[in-house]
C-alpha cells in the first residue's frame, strides 16, 4: 500500500533507537524526509538511507523542541508530520519504579518534563507550521500504562495519561484547520529500554528473583497475560504510527490505537 508520504517532511522525536528508530526506518521507507531528535546518535540511525538528519536534542531543555521543529524548517522547507516519541525514564531514572510512596517531587517534575511537557512544547512549535502548511499529522507515542493503573510506574502512568487527553484536546481544536492528532498505547516492547543491561528486564529479574532472559522471553508476558506470548516488536507500533500519519487515514483523529499484544484486557 502507497501511503503518499513521498517527499512529505516529518520530525521523529527519541529517534535513535527503539520505536523512534523503527518510526524513522518506516517514514524512510515511504519516501519522506525525517529529522530525528535524540540526545546521541547510534550506529544504527547511521546505517539508514535516505533523507534523514539528526539532530542532537535534550528534551529536558524547555528549549529543544522548538529548535528541533526549526531545523526541519531549515533542512527542508517546512513540516508535515510530528511524531512525538520522546519518552521512557527521564535522564538518571530507572524504571521499572515500584510503589507510590517511594517517588519524589523531583522524580514526579522530571517524569512530567519528559513524558508530558517536551510534547506540549514541541506540538506547540509544531501546529502553526502544519496549519500553515494546510494541514498535517500528529501523533503521540503513549502507553499502556496511561490507560490501566498500576502500583508500578506511577508517575509514568500519570504523565501517558494526561499526554491521551492532550491528543484529544489538540484533535477538536486543531482538526477543522487540517490538523489530525492521534495517539498510540503500546504495551511492553521489545527495546533497548528493556534489553541494555541495567534495563528492564534486569531490574525485574532482581525484584522477582529471576534473571533477564526468562523475564523477556517468558515472565515478563506471562505476568502482563500477553495474549501473544511475547513482548512487542518495534517495527509492529511503527507501522501502526505510518499508517495514522499517511493521508490513507484522513479521517481518523483524537484516536487512540493501542498496539499491546494483549495486555489491556478492558476498553
Amino acid at each position: 500500500m502507497d501511503l503518499d508520504l513521498a517527499g512529505r517532511v516529518a520530525v521523529v522525536t527519541g529517534g535513535s533507537k527503539g520505536i523512534g528508530l523503527a518510526v524513522t526506518r518506516a517514514l524512510l521507507a515511504e519516501g519522506a524526509r525525517v529529522v530525528v531528535a535524540s540526545r546521541s546518535r547510534t550506529p544504527e540511525l547511521d546505517a539508514l538511507s535516505g533523507e534523514v538528519r539528526h539532530v542532537p536534542a535534550d528534551f529536558m531543555d524547555p528549549s529543544a523542541p522548538a529548535e528541533v521543529i526549526a531545523r526541519a524548517v531549515e533542512e527542508f522547507g517546512g513540516l508535515d508530520i510530528l511524531v512525538n516519541n520522546a519518552g521512557g525514564p527521564p535522564p538518571g531514572t530507572k524504571m521499572p519504579q515500584f510503589g507510590f510512596l517511594g517517588l519524589t517531587d523531583a522524580g514526579w517534575q522530571s517524569m512530567f518534563e519528559f513524558n508530558l511537557f517536551s510534547t506540549v512544547r514541541a506540538c506547540r512549535a509544531a501546529l502553526p507550521l502544519l496549519i500553515e502548511r494546510g494541514g498535517g499529522a500528529i501523533v503521540n507515542v503513549s502507553s499502556g500504562h496511561g490507560r490501566q493503573p498500576s502500583g508500578v510506574n506511577v508517575d509514568y502512568g500519570a504523565a501517558k495519561a494526561a499526554m491521551m487527553n492532550l491528543t484529544k484536546a489538540l484533535s477538536e481544536e486543531f482538526g477543522p484547520q487540517g490538523v489530525r492528532v492521534n495517539g498510540v498505547c503500546p504495551g511492553p516492547v521489545k527495546t533497548p529500554w528493556w534489553t541494555d543491561a541495567g534495563g528492564a528486564a534486569d531490574i525485574f529479574a532482581a525484584h522477582i528473583g529471576s534473571d533477564r532472559d526468562s523475564v523477556l522471553t517468558s515472565v515478563a508476558p506471562q505476568m502482563m497475560q500477553l495474549a501473544t506470548g511475547r513482548l512487542i516488536e518495534p517495527s509492529e507500533i511503527a507501522d501502526v504510527v505510518a499508517l495514522l500519519v499517511s493521508p490513507r487515514s484522513a479521517s481518523t483523529t483524537g484516536a487512540e490505537f493501542v498496539v499491546d499484544a494483549g495486555w489491556l484486557k478492558s476498553t
